[in-house]
């Protein structure tokens, strides 16, 4: 990923930007030039994070989008091309964690499918919706947000790494994942958008109660996936020390 895109006022919509990883991305995103739009399920709060890039002297705009919520993402798609008429960059990290401490024989279902329809139904909610607005740049890019706790080769038998986390509903999400950026990267190939999934490590967010490294360098990952140049990767995983095995 040596060569990068030039980011000025390439539009940016990063999901869930309102706090955490994704509002360092925004913020990093925007700092190189792009114009970075705040999704978020609640509107006072993206007008907020918004506001916050714009008295720093960076292009920000809110955006209200609700990944569970059809309507919304719809919506959410029309004002874009409306007021941009095309989408450079897609940062797909909204997402949810509401299963802790059980192991995979103590999963209850409803939390799965809770589970699913943000972390994965969410997503290719939102990519579906998006990839007009994305066929209409120049390169467009979408980086979803995933994690080492899909990986098959770190949390799979007793001596792998993130054996000994066993949430079956967010591990396996992102493993769901990993999977449809490999799906979509087959369908893009060819063209010039790229896709691909960016592990953060553990950052101290909400989601993590305030555990791991500060988000700012969770967002780096994700960052350089979302402005890789013509020679960048498609269809891959990475994190700040490159690949990340399946």
């Amino acid at each position: 990923m040596a060569q990068q895109l030039d980011a000025k006022w390439r539009v940016a919509l990063i999901t869930g930007a309102n706090k955490g990883i994704s509002f360092e991305i925004a913020k990093a995103l925007a700092e190189k030039g792009a114009i970075a739009l705040i999704g978020a399920r609640k509107p006072q709060a993206g007008i907020e994070a918004a506001d916050t890039l714009k008295a720093e002297g960076w292009a920000a705009d809110p955006v209200v989008i609700d990944i569970t919520d059809e309507a919304s993402v719809v919506a959410a798609a029309l004002q874009i091309g409306k007021q941009f008429g095309k989408l450079d960059i897609l940062v797909n990290n909204a997402g949810i964690s509401v299963e802790r401490g059980r192991e995979p024989s103590e999963s209850d279902v409803g939390l799965m499918r809770q589970t699913y329809e943000t972390n994965v139904f969410g997503v290719v909610a939102v990519i579906n919706a998006m990839l007009p607005l994305l066929r209409k740049s120049d390169a467009g890019r979408i980086v979803n947000i995933s994690s080492g706790l899909g990986s098959f080769a770190l949390r799979a038998g007793p001596d792998a790494p993130l054996s000994h986390m066993r949430a079956l509903a967010y591990n396996s999400s992102k493993t769901a994942l990993n999977a449809l950026t490999a799906n979509y990267a087959n369908e893009l190939e060819g063209t010039p958008i790229k896709i691909n999934s960016a592990n953060p490590g553990l950052c101290a967010t909400d989601l993590t109660h305030g555990n791991g490294r500060p988000a700012s360098e969770g967002a780096v990952p994700a960052v350089e996936l979302a402005l890789a140049g013509v020679d960048g990767p498609n269809g891959g995983f990475f994190g700040d020390q490159g690949a990340v095995p399946w």
